[in-house]
């Protein structure tokens, strides 16, 4: 099954929003079925020096593709 981390932090207005389109992207007939991994990147620095300025990101762990906001439907899907 694809694996997805969503990189987000608390308190993220964007991220809530990001929420929205992937649970769009999983409500879709036919979406692509995948796992998520939710990560706070609050936790680690180097997670904060990568994704500070540019979350929400959602990357695919299997071919490194990734979208940072803003996204919708069609770029999740691009990272199949």
């Amino acid at each position: 099954m694809n694996r997805l981390i969503f990189y987000t932090t608390v308190g993220c207005h964007l991220c809530e929003h990001a929420e929205v389109v992937l649970q769009e992207f999983v409500a879709q007939p036919d979406s692509v079925q995948f796992d998520l991994e939710e990560v706070d990147i609050s936790t680690d620095e180097h997670l904060v020096e990568l994704y500070g300025i540019r979350i929400p990101v959602v990357k695919n762990l299997a071919n490194k593709k990734e979208v940072g906001w803003p996204f919708g439907l069609e770029d999740i899907a691009t990272l199949f």
